[in-house]
């Protein structure tokens, strides 16, 4: 691509670029690609009218990192973080049919309220993921979960090279690449943490609790939770 390019076109080049990738897993585990997918069209006809609605220009912003997406959550719609039914309000696209409702995405929308709104939350972030494919495995019911990358040794391995080409290449849509913030506290942050000690990715990362652990496990302290998230966003966060 030549010329002046928004965030919004690197974003998508770079979808475009999942949308051909395949991936090798351990058996009983399988990748999610809502870039190729059967619902792909519906997928680049809402990524595209989300980021090209948000990230049309070429302002520098913050990377907000998960591990990778939930299979009912973003590895359907293609756009990180967004239950699909409020991408249907945000971008005018009928993605009746395969909305699901997240409490992590709640979570979030609140977070993102209190910072001022859409408008100003995407304006300084790029909400994205270490994993941007989706993942899963097959419980011993022969069920199809949500698994993260580092819940398997030889996964990650697997991984390892495409997790780092991903970072390099999400730092590439013109990252303010003085602070991120990782959403999981754990092994995500863990990982992370290490691939930038090599790379230097980044000046600092900022670990926050996953909001499912925050839903799910300490929702009597949700508030104490967003405040700490509003603090990190802010630059407070010490």
């Amino acid at each position: 691509m030549s010329g002046r390019t928004t965030v919004a076109d690197r974003i998508l080049l770079f979808n475009g670029e999942l949308a051909e990738t395949t991936l090798e897993v351990p058996p009983g585990f399988a990748v999610i690609n809502p870039f190729s997918g059967p619902q792909k069209e519906r997928v680049h006809e809402v990524t595209t009218a989300f980021y090209r609605k948000y990230y049309d220009d070429d302002r520098p912003r913050r990377l907000v990192l998960g591990s990778s997406p939930a299979r009912r959550g973003t590895a359907v719609t293609g756009v990180p973080f967004e239950d699909a039914k409020l991408l249907e309000s945000e971008t005018g696209v009928d993605v009746d049919g395969y909305a699901v409702s997240k409490p992590s995405a709640g979570f979030l929308h609140d977070v993102i309220a209190r910072y001022g709104g859409r408008t100003s939350f995407y304006a300084d972030f790029v909400m994205s993921f270490v994993c941007p494919l989706g993942l899963v495995r097959r419980n011993p019911e022969g069920r199809e979960v949500n698994c993260n990358f580092y819940e398997n040794k030889k996964l990650l391995e697997l991984l390892h090279d495409f997790l780092v080409d991903a970072l390099e290449r999400q730092v590439a849509f013109g990252i303010d690449a003085s602070v991120c913030y990782c959403i999981g506290s754990g092994e995500n942050f863990k990982f992370l943490s290490k691939v930038n000690e090599g790379q230097r990715f980044f000046k600092k990362i900022v670990p926050l609790e996953h909001p499912r652990f925050i839903t799910q496990y300490n929702g009597a302290r949700k508030e104490e939770f967003a405040e700490k998230y509003l603090s990190a966003l802010r630059g407070e966060y010490d």
